[in-house]
């Protein structure tokens, strides 16, 4: 699960600024605002509790942390090892060093904002628990967490994940929580395509680390003559 070729990260990185900067200066705004609109108004009760309970798949502190952390604490203790520890400590870091700060400082209100400018950034109408939408921490956790889960999977089993089963575990949640944080009305859509371009770049730093966790297949027994 190691990260290959820098220049994939600096092309997330470099579309992460960019698209932060072209909403500092207004644009994508009212592209925001119409999608958010739209949804507003195609948004049977039924499909939006299914996509709410769904939504749940991105949740860092009530799912994700919860369920990595265990799988965390078997890896440890079949490897007898800490390094898998650090892989969680990392994660949680790494996380809350980056993605919290950039909320508070970008200060945007969610849709359901009542307030005025509710689509801006640096949002002198809203502060707090008001103005922490972008980027959207839903994204970047399903895409930090599930990056954990998949690699905790391995070791708990002494078996890599297979090709498609940890592209299934690292693609799949990430594409329904976009969906759903959108969809519901709890992030602006760009929220949600900053907080995967970030998520995907810190993901690829966590890959990077030099872990010492390389899973190897289990040998079998030879069989008998």
């Amino acid at each position: 699960m190691r990260a290959r070729g820098w220049w994939v990260d600096l092309v997330l990185l470099a579309a992460f600024v960019a698209l932060t900067a072209a909403l500092a200066r207004g644009h994508l705004l009212a592209f925001d605002v119409g999608v958010a609109d739209w949804l507003a108004d195609h948004r049977p009760r039924w499909l939006y509790w299914v996509l709410r309970v769904l939504n749940y798949l991105g949740q860092g502190g009530q799912v994700l942390m919860p369920v990595a952390g265990l799988l965390t604490l078997l890896a440890a203790r079949r490897l007898r090892s800490v390094r898998p520890l650090l892989v969680f400590a990392g994660a949680f870091v790494i996380l809350y060093a980056t993605v919290g700060p950039l909320k508070i400082w970008l200060d945007r209100a969610a849709p359901a904002f009542k307030g005025p400018n509710r689509e801006i950034l640096f949002n002198p109408d809203a502060s707090g628990v008001n103005a922490m939408s972008y980027p959207s921490g839903h994204m970047a956790n399903s895409v930090i967490w599930y990056f954990v889960i998949a690699l905790m999977l391995g070791l708990v089993v002494r078996q890599p994940l297979s090709a498609g089963a940890n592209r299934a575990l690292r693609i799949a949640p990430p594409m329904i929580v976009f969906v759903t944080t959108t969809y519901t009305g709890f992030h602006w859509i760009t929220d949600s395509v900053a907080g995967l371009l970030l998520g995907l770049v810190l993901a690829r730093v966590l890959a990077r680390l030099p872990w010492g966790l390389d899973v190897r297949p289990t040998p079998r027994p030879a069989s008998p003559a």
